[in-house]
């Protein structure tokens, strides 16, 4: 009756071995360390480079403890790391590899971070700690507001550039173009040449509404944005704000930010471990442009030209730029088109030859701009600019094969690592719209060390109570429930750990509730037991009936809480989110281990007794009496 099969005792001993896996991280201590990377697709992360940072370091008299070189770059830590070689050691690096170059332009990004000392072989198998979340680790917090105005108008702006060019080509005469705010005006003094325009600019942009106003000599069309089109442009300037914003932080050398969307139009910008706010708030302001430019001269193309910039003689309308393998090439400075025009750009494979490319897509007006000016320049070269600060810096500059439209492939001798990160500064080279700090916090990482240690006694003296409380109370078969519970602790942890979630305050504050709604589950258990008992049901049969029955209350509790969370989840923003995901992921261990792991246990003490005597679970108590329980038998 009380026995499970053995496939379910297998079950039992995968989670437990799964759970102390992903937990056991959690324990190991992390030390401050440095990381050497980079965002040139030029510049190669070897093990020359890694040779070439250990010896920096020793020659700077600073102890390496470990050192390793993976896809992300070098990690070095040092033995007995505190801050003050840490900081020695980004010095050191800075001087040796960048020339002391801290601002995010020179070859090599040196971060400061802090690394856990996992053995590899957990690593390998993604057993990782959980990220530390801001309250706990100290850093900087900015709550971001995006001008989505601003973007709308930037918007009107392309648009009135693009009907202006649109109405040249399609031979229509017009007065002139203006803008006030979102709304694009053009002027007409005919009202046929009024219909063509309208007709012209409807058919190229599915996005406008147009509108006919005025009589004649005074004939106009207003121009705005769909509602739709508004959202989308609002949601789109949100998302790329926030990889433009990830890609900077990553370049300053800040690891594990936590860039969000809140609301409609804010961003918040956690970075835990930082402590340079005034550094962080340079960064995140910097408005950076992409722009697709025509390439005038190069080493194989009008040498006399290139020779004459060489030797400081630009050509009017030109610019002399180096591209990421050093060959310096002349470009126009009148862009074809911006980054703006740019929907998206992903790496991928020619299908052709299995070589790694860039494929890019551009909007509507893009790709009539981008046909217009390749039809008439095939086999020249076109260069990807990215300008930051004043500064040009050319991603890339490939060769034109064929006319391009609306989607086209960047190829040539790249790896995947350079057509990844060529993507990501495509997509990523500017920000859509205008962005202002409104709320700034520094948290130190004392207060961050003090809020670990509360929470984490929080949980611990939550458990010691919660379980000495159910051992004293219902004695074997509270012990049995006190197991569950860890059982229970343990999934919970190993879960957040392979999701690698960030834990927090609230997420610790979940975690002591998760516990106290946990024994509830178990409560029902040894009380329906109990109930069964007193009607004088057979041991055997009594534990059987009290875990059967007491599983639909159990599952309706837990089904009504879990919608609970599931609201949090869905209207909460920030700490209520991350609370609410621990408070869900508690409930669904919480039924595992206090139904499924409990009742093995249980078997495995009671059920291989057919001829059951005794249950220590505690007083029973009777209306007319008080039973001591193990009174009860089978024997008759």
């Amino acid at each position: 009756m009380n026995r499970y099969p053995l496939w379910k005792y297998a079950i039992m001993i995968v989670a437990l071995a799964i759970g102390l896996l992903y937990t056991v991280p959690n324990f190991f201590p992390q030390v401050p360390a440095v990381q050497v990377s980079t965002n040139k697709a030029a510049v190669k992360l070897d093990n020359a480079l890694l040779g070439r940072v250990e010896a920096t370091l020793k020659g700077a008299g600073l102890p390496v403890g470990y050192s390793a070189l993976d896809a992300n770059g070098v990690h070095v830590r040092f033995q007995g790391g505190d801050t003050v070689t840490q900081l020695k050691a980004k010095d050191a690096l800075l001087k040796d590899l960048n020339n002391g170059v801290a601002d995010g332009t020179g070859n090599y990004i040196i971060a400061l971070t802090n690394e856990s000392t996992v053995p590899k072989w957990m690593q390998s198998m993604n057993a990782l700690p959980m990220f530390l979340g801001l309250d706990l680790r100290g850093g900087v917090h900015f709550l971001m507001q995006v001008d989505m105005k601003g973007a709308v108008d930037r918007a009107a702006e392309r648009n009135m550039a693009d009907i202006r060019s649109l109405l040249r080509e399609k031979k229509v005469s017009f007065g002139g173009a203006s803008r006030s705010g979102e709304t694009v005006v053009v002027r007409f003094t005919d009202a046929a040449e009024r219909e063509k325009a309208s007709a012209a600019i409807s058919t190229n942009n599915a996005d406008l509404v147009i509108r006919e106003e005025g009589t004649a000599p005074e004939l106009r069309l207003v121009v705005t944005l769909k509602e739709q089109a508004k959202l989308k442009l609002a949601d789109s300037a949100i998302e790329q704000n926030q990889k433009v914003l990830n890609n900077r932080i990553n370049a300053l050398g800040l690891t594990e930010p936590i860039i969000q969307r809140q609301g409609a139009d804010r961003i918040v910008i956690q970075v835990p471990g930082a402590s340079d706010p005034a550094r962080l708030k340079d960064v995140i302001g910097r408005t950076g442009t992409l722009e697709f430019r025509h390439v005038e001269a190069h080493s194989g193309k009008n040498a006399s030209t290139l020779e004459a910039a060489k030797n400081g003689n630009v050509p009017f309308g030109m610019e002399l730029l180096v591209d990421r393998q050093g060959e310096q090439i002349v470009v126009r400075k009148q862009p074809i088109i911006t980054g703006e025009r740019i929907s998206s750009a992903e790496p991928a494979f020619d299908s052709q030859n299995n070589q790694p490319i860039v494929r890019v897509s551009t909007d509507s007006q893009g790709a009539r701009v981008l046909r217009e000016h390749t039809s008439q320049n095939i086999k020249e070269r076109m260069a990807i600019v990215l300008i930051e600060k004043g500064k040009a810096e050319v991603i890339t500059a490939p060769t034109t094969q064929s006319e391009l439209g609306s989607q086209f492939q960047i190829s040539g001798s790249m790896t995947t690592r350079e057509t990844s990160d060529i993507a990501l500064l495509i997509r990523s080279g500017s920000i859509a719209a205008p962005m202002e700090i409104i709320e700034e916090r520094t948290v130190g990482p004392s207060l961050g060390a003090e809020n670990i240690e509360r929470g984490f006694k929080s949980v611990q003296w939550g458990f010691i109570a919660l379980a000495a409380f159910i051992v004293v109370y219902y004695m074997l078969m509270g012990l049995i429930s006190a197991i569950a519970l860890s059982v229970n602790l343990l999934l919970l942890v190993a879960i957040l750990s392979m999701l690698q979630a960030t834990l927090t305050l609230p997420g610790i504050a979940a975690i002591a509730l998760t516990l106290g709604m946990a024994i509830d589950a178990n409560v029902l258990i040894m009380e329906r037991i109990r109930e069964e008992l007193r009607a004088g049901v057979k041991p055997q049969e009594a534990i059987s009936a009290g875990f059967d029955r007491a599983w639909a209350t159990i599952l309706d509790s837990n089904i009504t809480t879990l919608i609970a969370g599931i609201a949090l989840f869905a209207f909460g923003t920030g700490p209520i989110k991350g609370f609410a995901v621990v408070h869900c992921l508690g409930i669904l261990t919480s039924m595992f281990s206090a139904v499924f792991f409990a009742r093995g246990i249980v078997n495995l003490v009671y059920g291989a007794r057919k001829k059951l005597e005794k249950i220590s679970i505690g007083t029973i108590w009777r209306p007319d009496s008080v039973v001591t329980q193990p009174a009860i038998s089978d024997a008759k």
